[in-house]
């Protein structure tokens, strides 16, 4: 966008919001330019900065993940990290809850301005990859990520379970798609690309930072998948 326009946009925008904006434009400069840039894996990444895109992935969960996250989450205190967070309406329906202070991180600057706009405090979003992330060890008391993770080629989603593992001291929460089938159907094309994989593959997957790990089902579901959590403890 021109200059100019970003600057009319801003005028127009609420003080408030156009403050929050300007905030997290820069944190982002300060993890050093465009973070789609630094990714060299197999991710099919241009869908997160569509905003038809961000549109759909805003009436995703409704009705079943999103409420199954408040349960797993209720009468808990700390700070926490939403993973991959998009336009963070997980972290504003948390926030309202005393004792949580929640934070996410997202590789789309689109989307976390789609979080600003909803009201999500800026200086609680981070632009990072989620299998680099910029925060200190065991800034994180809990942690949860919801359909991500199934979107990271092999290396990158370890990465990303290692970097759960290093900044959140506590449980953290995955719910990830696998395959109806149960067999490992490997990487898939359809809107984006995704593993669906059976639970013993994710199994693999979590242990190599993790120990201790047990599975719930999720009331999510589709044609090829079905919904699971993994919960991850440190130990």
């Amino acid at each position: 966008m021109p200059t100019r326009l970003k600057s009319a946009v801003l005028r127009c925008m609420p003080p408030g919001v156009a403050a929050a904006l300007r905030s997290m434009r820069r944190r982002r400069s300060k993890v050093g330019g465009s973070v789609a840039e630094a990714v060299s894996d197999q991710r099919d990444l241009k869908v997160y900065w569509d905003e038809t895109f961000a549109d759909d992935v805003s009436e995703w969960g409704k009705g079943n993940v999103w409420d199954e996250i408040m349960f797993f989450m209720a009468a808990r205190n700390g700070r926490v990290l939403d993973v991959a967070c998009g336009t963070g309406i997980n972290i504003a329906a948390l926030s309202r809850w005393r004792g949580l202070e929640v934070h996410g991180c997202d590789i789309s600057d689109l989307l976390l301005d789609r979080a600003v706009k909803r009201g999500v405090a800026a200086e609680r979003l981070t632009v990072c990859d989620a299998s680099r992330m910029p925060y200190p060890d065991g800034s994180f008391d809990l942690g949860y990520s919801i359909g991500s993770l199934e979107h990271f080629d092999v290396s990158s989603l370890e990465r990303c379970i290692g970097e759960c593992r290093r900044v959140v001291t506590g449980p953290v929460f995955h719910m990830v798609p696998v395959s109806r089938s149960g067999m490992d159907e490997g990487w898939t094309r359809r809107a984006q690309s995704f593993h669906n994989n059976s639970v013993e593959w994710w199994m693999a997957r979590f242990h190599t930072a993790y120990s201790c790990i047990e599975h719930l089902d999720s009331r999510w579901q589709d044609d090829i998948s079905v919904g699971k959590w993994f919960l991850c403890i440190g130990e």
